[in-house]
């Protein structure tokens, strides 16, 4: 992995909450060398290393399809969760003192589990997406149980443009008493991007208030798209 050292990617965090604050979504150039985005790629269809696969056509979620991780995750993208949680944590507690909410997040990822499988919540959650021509995710958002992490990440393992054309990421904000906001992420092979699971804070003129988020991918125009899927707390 490019930017992994001693499990702590090289991001300039101060940068990626001021992104996090301003837009709802930052975005981590190469978090993963095009060797490592290819090995997770060409995993999708192992026959082991899987908990479930969804066909979203069949529940509604769009067209395409993805599979969650069996425990033990692989080496890689459970780094990756180490890794990224506890500044991501750090963010998830600010952002609950400006809601209002009494949750607070645990430092490690680790502590954060352990919580989550004491509630019942004891299924891996990291997932791999694989989208074909005419294939999309419908807006949603990965809650899965009572104790929700508000931070998740998604790292694009294809090529834009060259595995596969459209099949954009797209992320909407519902505000209070206003339209929604759509924001489309663009994004290169090996890129993250960290975006909200549900609510986020947003400071207006009259102080802090909460908005929604869901997000998406539009139609994959040709090609094949696969993306890695970091959800940081575990399902029911």
């Amino acid at each position: 992995m490019s930017l992994m050292t001693r499990e702590r990617p090289l991001v300039d965090w101060e940068w990626l909450r001021g992104e996090l604050d301003a837009h709802g979504c930052a975005v981590l150039e190469g978090l993963l060398d095009p060797r490592a985005c290819a090995a997770l790629a060409a995993g999708y269809d192992a026959e082991e290393g899987f908990r479930s696969r969804v066909v979203m056509a069949r529940h509604g979620f769009g067209r395409g399809e993805y599979r969650y991780f069996a425990y033990p995750l692989p080496e890689p993208v459970a780094a990756l969760r180490r890794a990224l949680y506890p500044p991501l944590a750090a963010v998830a507690n600010r952002w609950a003192v400006a809601l209002g909410q009494p949750e607070r997040f645990p430092e490690e990822h680790a502590d954060y589990l352990a919580l989550c499988h004491r509630a019942g919540q004891t299924r891996p959650t990291p997932l791999l997406l694989r989208y074909d021509a005419g294939d999309y995710n419908c807006l949603h958002q990965d809650l899965y149980g009572e104790l929700v992490f508000p931070l998740q990440v998604a790292v694009l393992l294809s090529q834009p443009g060259e595995d596969f054309t459209g099949g954009e990421f797209v992320l909407t904000e519902q505000r209070p008493r206003m339209q929604s906001r759509a924001e489309v992420v663009p994004l290169r092979q090996g890129d993250a991007v960290v975006f909200p699971v549900n609510q986020r804070p947003v400071r207006g003129t009259r102080g802090l208030y909460r908005v929604t988020m869901r997000h998406g991918v539009s139609r994959l125009r040709g090609g094949r798209r696969h993306t890695l899927g970091i959800i940081f707390h575990d399902a029911r």
